[in-house]
């Protein structure tokens, strides 16, 4: 479905990810083909020829574009610039190396069509079952519960990449690198509600994570000090959906 104005952007961020992304892009469009979407790429300074891999796809599909960066500015950074472009009210985002399956993109959107979501700002994935490392699966863990210990944001996975959001919403938040881990706690600072939804993840099927834990950890520390420094600096909240010192966050299954 092609139409003039999408309702949903689903934005993706991909670096270096040749294997997986055509068939990620693909799924995406099949999912969403009873909807008005689009969907935008943004290559982070690909060096293996996932570019080839954007052109061959957008040739096909009127409604993927897709973005370069001629360097690699990272993953927040990346996804700046994708919503900057969307012209949907409600972007999804997931990761460009397959591990989230596009299949839960539905699960996300769902709770946008209740009938008392003026407030919803975030719909954020929390992956169960994860197909990781067990290392990794262990410092995902105690990442997860400093952050919950530190900013009491309610939510167990922030660094999910499955994550639904009004446009609106996101541009009331304060920019910084790396925010698409802390986007929970940026919501709730502004005054817009979260919901939180159980999402299934997968395996790689090609490419390597951009992240050691180590290298995870260092870029960790500062970025969540400076998170709950403009928790505690924060003033009226731009939307008036609850205060900023309400940290409750509705959590429901996945369908």
């Amino acid at each position: 479905m092609t139409p003039t104005t999408p309702e949903i952007s689903v934005v993706i961020p991909a670096r270096d990810e040749v294997v997986a992304i055509a068939p990620l892009v693909e799924e995406v469009g099949r999912i969403l083909n009873d909807k008005a979407f689009e969907v935008i790429v943004i290559d982070d300074g690909s060096t293996d020829g996932t570019h080839h891999a954007l052109m061959r796809l957008a040739s096909t599909h009127d409604w993927l574009s897709w973005l370069q960066n001629d360097e690699s500015v990272g993953q927040s950074a990346s996804i700046r610039r994708g919503v900057r472009t969307a012209r949907g009210k409600i972007i999804v985002t997931l990761d460009g190396d397959g591990q989230n399956p596009p299949d839960q993109i539905p699960n996300l959107l769902a709770p946008f069509a209740a009938s008392d979501c003026e407030a919803l700002g975030l719909v954020q994935g929390q992956r169960v079952t994860r197909q990781d490392t067990t290392a990794k699966r262990w410092a995902s863990r105690a990442a997860n519960a400093i952050r919950v210990a530190l900013l009491h944001d309610g939510v167990r996975d922030s660094g999910c990449g499955l994550k639904a959001f009004r446009r609106e919403a996101y541009f009331d938040l304060p920019w910084f690198d790396h925010i698409h881990r802390f986007m929970p706690a940026m919501m709730l600072r502004e005054g817009w509600e979260v919901q939180t939804v159980s999402v299934s993840h997968q395996a790689r099927q090609g490419g390597q994570s951009k992240y050691s834990n180590l290298r995870r950890a260092l870029v960790g520390i500062p970025d969540l000090l400076g998170a709950a420094w403009l928790i505690r600096r924060a003033g009226p909240p731009r939307h008036a959906g609850k205060a900023p010192s309400d940290h409750t966050v509705r959590g429901h299954p996945s369908a």
